[in-house]
């Protein structure tokens, strides 16, 4: 592989303009909508109120200088005949309310213009939100393993405020400054000459060109300062997920300095942005400044010369100080759609990121008739120099329980990631009823099979959406039928707000048992005919566990079901169990087949009943300890009871 040169800094700004015109020429549909003529319509009687509130702005200046030139007695020959029928004390008033109401009608109409188009641009907004959250639910798991969540969430709110910035001011700010620009330039070349249209324009082109040499330049710290930013807010966000974990190692202050470490690189890129903004604020005025004393100078020798009036010098002020509002906004315009541009290159970045695994497009609904699952010679690896699975043939006929068990990092886990299709196998083929997966749609296949985790992870809300989140279609009966089954309801109705109850975030106010068994009734509810535990009861004390086991015994009875169990106790029933080690299936059989070869999973069965049967002693010798140590005296006794049984709530709970 060659090796890649280092980017300078001019090809830093060449790709950036070159995303940047992509971007722009990408946000085109949403402005102007194939399916929307409503909202076309609104652009054109937006862009007619862009005209119609310019021509007035235009008005103003005209108007001041005939009311100087009439109160100065300097009024030309037209204005004097035009005034001729009115009363000489009247028309000083009049020139003033005109001047006013050329005002007013200035701010009404460019008003009218925002409300006009903030449909468009609300929409245009939705639309990119819309279609990014999606394609973010489309990309593949490998894409959200390596993605910092705070990063991510950073990059879409930016980028979604980015698109709004970019809207409203291309369209509400650039165009009419453009309009402006050449109407006062009709306007100057009719009544003052064309060497003061050259004094303007010109002055206007530097205005414009060092605005945007500026502005480049600052687009590159803005850049700095977007990934530091990001860098920080990521660090946050998961130090604040990992909460717990900061605590049981007394990191508190390692955070704070992780975090301050990426917030000074922020600091220092801010400052540099300030800095350079204050730079180019002080440009623009001292270019500007240059060009209106060039042209007033320029009124006051025509006026000493008798070519100009008062009213004339006031006019050319009154315009140049109107040119500079929109000048000085479209500075600030051209920054902030820079800066919107840079914000939302990112979220377009994700948009252009392919997804790993996608439908076929002749691909047909999975029909599931009964349920038989091959795994037909499949290889596969996360990176091709790590293989997990290994020319792995197996299957798991139609209403029966197969379990797959072995040392961790034997490739269990995987096994589900492939049959959900969150990964395409590198060789072979997983068939459900002989269709290959991998020829189906997606949600068809997920829609057939459902999942217990191992690391159940709730949504922030009630427990009945978590439950309900399995079939949101479901009435609360349902819901409630589905936690009897997973032996939740009795916990779910004794707390104060019952099925209301929220379960914070990622489900931390509940027990891991407690979230397993939501997770379980989650998947009663949907009535999958092919279900997938993993490890489906690893966070289950034992008299909860064989709760829990009778009910998934009796929901995975006559649907195909594929059990990842660490716990071997759990699959002794099992119609098969796999024993996979490296990648490989190194045994396969009953139970009781297994332990009479006396292999590996033999091995695997004593280590953990000698393990069981440690902790069975150490329980039992707790219990002789608090039994000695019981208080004398019938009262006392009693009240240590109730204390050790309190004690033995807490501890199954959690």
């Amino acid at each position: 592989m060659r090796d890649r040169l280092p980017q300078t800094k001019s090809d830093r700004l060449l790709s950036a303009r070159a995303g940047q015109w992509a971007v722009l020429h990408a946000l085109m549909p949403y402005v102007w909508p194939k399916d929307r003529p409503d909202l076309k319509i609104r652009v054109v009687l937006a862009f007619i109120a862009l005209v119609l509130a310019k021509l007035i702005t235009l008005a103003a200046p005209l108007a001041y200088k005939t009311v100087v030139d009439f109160l100065s007695g300097e009024q030309s020959a037209q204005e004097t005949a035009f005034f001729s029928g009115f009363d000489v004390a009247i028309v000083p008033i009049m020139l003033v309310v005109a001047y006013g109401m050329s005002r007013i009608f200035m701010v009404v109409f460019s008003q009218v213009r925002d409300v006009l188009f903030t449909n468009v641009s609300q929409n245009a907004v939705r639309q990119l939100a819309y279609r990014t959250f999606c394609h973010l639910h489309q990309l593949s798991l490998r894409f959200h393993l390596e993605r910092r969540t705070g990063g991510l969430s950073r990059v879409i709110e930016r980028g979604v405020k980015g698109i709004e910035t970019i809207v409203r001011m291309a369209m509400l700010n650039s165009i009419p400054t453009a309009v402006e620009l050449l109407l006062i330039g009709a306007m100057v070349g009719y009544y003052f000459g064309w060497l003061y249209v050259v004094v303007v324009f010109a002055t206007v082109a530097l205005y414009v060109w060092y605005t945007f040499w500026a502005s480049e330049r600052r687009m590159l710290i803005r850049r700095d300062m977007n990934e530091f930013d990001t860098e920080a807010n990521s660090k946050a966000v998961d130090s604040l997920l990992n909460y717990e974990t900061v605590k049981y190692f007394g990191n508190e202050e390692l955070e704070a300095k992780r975090f301050d470490a990426s917030m000074a690189r922020y600091e220092r890129a801010a400052i540099r942005t300030f800095t350079s903004l204050g730079v180019l604020n002080s440009g623009q005025a001292i270019i500007f400044t240059l060009g209106m004393v060039i042209c007033m100078g320029m009124a006051a020798r025509d006026i000493a010369a008798g070519n100009l009036t008062v009213g004339d010098f006031v006019m050319i002020n009154a315009i140049l100080l109107q040119l500079y509002m929109p000048l000085n906004f479209m500075g600030m315009v051209y920054r902030e759609i820079k800066q919107g541009l840079i914000d939302i290159e990112t979220m377009f970045a994700l948009l252009g990121q392919p997804a790993e695994v996608v439908d076929k497009p002749d691909a047909k609904p999975l029909v599931v008739s009964h349920g038989d699952i091959k795994f037909e010679h499949v290889f596969f690896a996360y990176e091709a120099n790590r293989p997990i699975l290994k020319d792995l043939s197996f299957e798991v006929p139609a209403g029966k329980m197969v379990a797959i068990v072995g040392p961790t990092g034997a490739g269990k886990s995987t096994l589900s990631r492939l049959l959900f299709r969150f990964y395409d196998v590198s060789a072979g083929a997983i068939l459900i009823d002989g269709q290959n997966i991998a020829d189906v749609t997606q949600a068809s296949l997920r829609q057939a099979i459902g999942m217990v985790p191992q690391d159940t992870v709730l949504f922030n809300d009630t427990i009945e959406y978590n439950i309900r989140y399995g079939r949101p279609d479901a009435s609360f009966a349902e819901v409630r039928k589905a936690a009897e089954l997973a032996q939740i309801d009795g916990f779910i109705s004794a707390l104060p707000d019952g099925y209301d109850s929220l379960v914070g975030e990622r489900g931390l106010k509940l027990s891991g048992g407690e979230k397993q068994r939501v997770a379980i009734a989650r998947t009663i509810l949907k009535a999958p005919p092919i279900l997938m535990l993993d490890e489906a009861t690893s966070a289950l004390d034992s008299h909860t566990e064989k709760e829990i086991q009778d009910a998934l015994e009796r929901v995975a009875r006559d649907r195909t079901t594929l059990v990842i169990a660490h716990r071997l106790s759990t699959v002794v029933h099992a119609d098969e169990i796999l024993v996979m080690d490296h990648g490989v299936i190194a045994e396969r059989g009953t139970h009781l087949e297994l332990m009479q070869k006396g292999g590996l999973y033999a091995g695997l069965w004593q280590r953990q009943r000698e393990a069981d049967e440690e902790r069975e002693r150490a329980a039992a010798e707790g219990d002789e300890a608090r039994e000695e140590a019981r208080p004398e005296g019938s009262e006392e006794s009693a009240e240590y009871d109730d204390d050790i049984r309190d004690e033995d709530e807490i501890l199954a709970s959690s």
